[in-house]
C-alpha cells in the first residue's frame, strides 16, 4: 500500500510549522512535499532591520530543505487547486509547470499587500512584505540622501529627505523607528546641502499609534518616536499619490520621492479563487482548521478565517503569533486524521507582543507585563531569537557588530523600483521588468520616481485584488517553547 501523499502549500509561519509537525509526526510513514516559491522560511518581525542595514538578508532566512527533516521542497508558485481531483498546479522559478497530487492538503499561502483604491498610490508606493522590498527600501533611501548632499535645489534636497510611511501598526511603527536612525546615521556621512535635514512622518487614520496593542505601549511608542523627530499624524492617510509627493487627506501636499505603504495585509489570492465559502477574503475553516465539506483540506494562517473560540462570532486575527500556532495544530490534525485519531480544536492564548523601536528602544507586555525603555529592548530581542527556528547566533552576531561598528553606506543595486511593485501576488519574489520600459541611470524608471512601473503581476485564477479584512496588523512575534 502506497503512503499518504501531503501537499503543504506556502512556508510562511503556518506553512512552515506544519510542515516540521508533520515531518516529526509521519516519521517516514507519510510523503510531505512543500510547495513554496523560495527556498527559505523568512522571519518577517526583523525584516525592518534589513532594510535598516542591521541585519544582512541571509539572517532573516532559515533553509527549508536544511531544517524540515523528511520534508520534499518543491520551488514554485501554486496556480490553480482541483479540489476534486485532488491536485495542485504550479507555476516554477523558471517558468515550466507541475502538478502535485495529494490525499491532504495543508493551504497556508499566507498573504500580500492590502491595496485601497487610492490614485498613484499602486504606481508610486511600496509594500514591505518580503526581502526584494526591505532591500529595495535600503538601496532607495542610501541613494535619497547621497543625492540630497551632492544636489543644489534646496526643494529638491528637502523632497528626497522627507520619508513618508503609512500605517501606523506594527510594521509601519518599527519601518519609521529604524529609519529615522538609519537616515540620521546616513547624514552624519553625507550631510545635505543648506542644512536639510532627514524628516519622518507616520499616518494612520486611527486615533494613535499601535491602536491594537494597549494605550501603555501605545504611548510608549508615540514618545519614542516624537522624541526622535518622528511626525506622528493620527487621524491623517493619503489622499493621492504623485511621482513628486502625496497629497494628504486633511490637505497638505508632502513634497517626497519615499512612500512605504504599510497598511496591513489581505489574504493571498489563491484561497478566494477555490470557490469556497470566504470571509473578507479568507477561507472560511472548522475550529480544527478542516475545511467544511472537504475532509482532506485543512487550511491555517493569514488564509483561513479561524473561528476563535474564546470569542464566539469572531475570528482570530492576521498575526504571526496564531499562524505559528495553528501550523502545529493543522500538523498534528492532519497527521490524526491518517491515523484515525481525534482532532483537536485551535485555542490561543495571548503571550503579549513586542515592537522593536530600534536602539535599546522598544515597547513590549510579555505575559501582561507592560515594559518600556532599554529592558523591553532586551527583553523583545530575546523574544526574537527564542522565536526563530534558526540563524541565532548570526542574529546575535550582527547586532553586536550594530552596537560596536558604524552602518555601511552603500547601495547594493540589487533590486530595482519596478522590480518591486505594491500590486503584486508575489512579495517573496522579484518582478522581472518588461525590457522595453524606458529607464534612467541607476535602473530606476524614468518618470516613476519612486514608485516604479505599472502594478501588474502573474496571472491567478483569482483577481488580485479583492476585500481587505480585518484591522492594520504585522504580523507579531511566534513564541512557543520548542524552539
Amino acid at each position: 500500500m502506497s503512503r499518504p501523499r501531503i501537499v503543504i502549500v506556502g512556508a510562511g509561519f503556518a506553512g512552515y510549522r506544519a510542515a516540521r509537525t508533520l515531518s516529526r509526526a509521519a516519521r517516514g510513514r507519510a510523503d510531505v512535499t512543500l510547495l513554496n516559491p523560495t527556498d527559505y522560511f523568512l522571519y518577517l518581525p526583523l525584516l525592518p532591520q534589513v532594510a535598516a542595514g542591521i541585519l544582512e538578508a541571509r539572517r532573516v532566512t532559515v533553509s527549508l530543505s536544511g531544517t524540515l527533516r523528511d520534508v520534499r521542497l518543491v520551488l514554485g508558485e501554486a496556480g490553480h487547486v482541483d479540489l476534486d481531483a485532488r491536485t495542485v498546479h504550479y507555476t516554477d522559478p523558471e517558468g515550466g509547470t507541475g502538478t502535485l497530487a495529494y490525499d491532504r492538503l495543508v493551504l497556508a499561502a499566507g498573504s500580500v499587500n492590502k491595496l485601497l483604491p487610492i490614485p498613484g498610490v499602486a504606481e508610486h508606493a511600496h509594500g514591505f512584505r518580503g526581502l526584494p522590498e526591505a532591500l529595495y527600501l535600503r538601496d532607495h533611501v542610501t541613494r535619497q540622501i547621497e543625492l540630497a548632499a551632492s544636489g543644489d535645489d534646496p526643494a529638491t534636497c528637502a523632497a528626497r529627505c522627507t520619508f513618508v510611511v503609512v500605517g501606523a501598526g506594527y510594521t509601519g511603527t518599527e519601518v519609521a523607528a529604524q529609519g529615522q536612525l538609519l537616515t540620521d546615521a546616513l547624514v552624519r556621512k553625507h550631510p545635505p546641502r543648506r542644512g536639510v535635514r532627514p524628516r519622518w512622518l507616520l499616518l494612520d487614520l486611527a486615533g494613535r499609534v499601535l491602536p491594537e496593542l494597549d494605550r501603555r505601549l501605545s504611548d510608549t511608542a508615540d514618545r519614542v518616536l516624537r522624541g526622535r523627530g518622528v511626525e506622528v499624524r493620527t487621524g491623517t492617510s493619503v489622499k493621492e499619490a504623485t511621482r513628486d509627493g502625496v497629497l494628504l487627506t486633511d490637505g497638505e501636499f508632502v513634497d517626497t520621492r519615499t512612500l512605504v505603504w504599510c497598511v496591513g495585509v489581505r489574504p493571498d489570492p489563491l484561497a478566494e479563487s477555490l470557490g469556497l465559502p470566504m470571509e473578507r477574503g479568507r477561507l472560511l475553516v472548522e475550529p480544527t482548521l478542516r475545511v467544511p465539506g472537504r475532509p482532506e483540506v485543512f487550511a491555517c494562517g493569514d488564509a483561513a478565517a479561524v473561528p476563535d473560540l474564546d470569542e464566539p462570532g469572531q475570528y482570530t486575527p492576521m498575526t504571526a503569533q496564531h499562524a505559528w500556532r495553528q501550523g502545529k495544530v493543522a500538523g498534528q490534525n492532519v497527521a490524526a486524521s491518517l491515523t484515525g485519531g481525534e482532532l483537536r480544536s485551535y485555542r490561543h492564548k495571548d503571550l503579549g507582543f513586542v515592537v522593536d523601536l530600534g536602539g535599546v528602544q522598544a515597547a513590549a507586555n510579555p505575559l501582561g507585563v507592560p515594559l518600556s525603555g532599554p529592558l523591553a529592548g532586551a527583553v523583545t530581542r530575546g523574544y526574537h531569537l527564542a522565536a526563530m527556528p534558526g540563524n541565532r547566533v548570526r542574529v546575535a552576531a550582527d547586532w553586536l557588530l550594530d552596537a560596536v561598528l558604524p552602518r555601511q553606506a552603500v547601495q547594493l543595486g540589487l533590486v530595482r523600483s519596478r522590480s518591486v511593485p505594491l500590486d503584486t501576488a508575489s512579495p517573496e519574489l522579484v518582478r522581472m521588468p518588461d525590457a522595453s520600459a524606458g529607464s534612467q541611470p541607476g535602473g530606476e524608471p524614468a518618470a516613476k520616481e519612486p514608485g516604479g512601473g505599472p502594478a501588474r503581476d502573474r496571472p491567478r485564477t483569482a483577481p488580485a485584488a479583492h476585500p481587505a479584512p480585518g484591522p492594520v496588523k504585522r504580523p507579531d512575534i511566534p513564541s512557543e517553547g520548542d524552539q
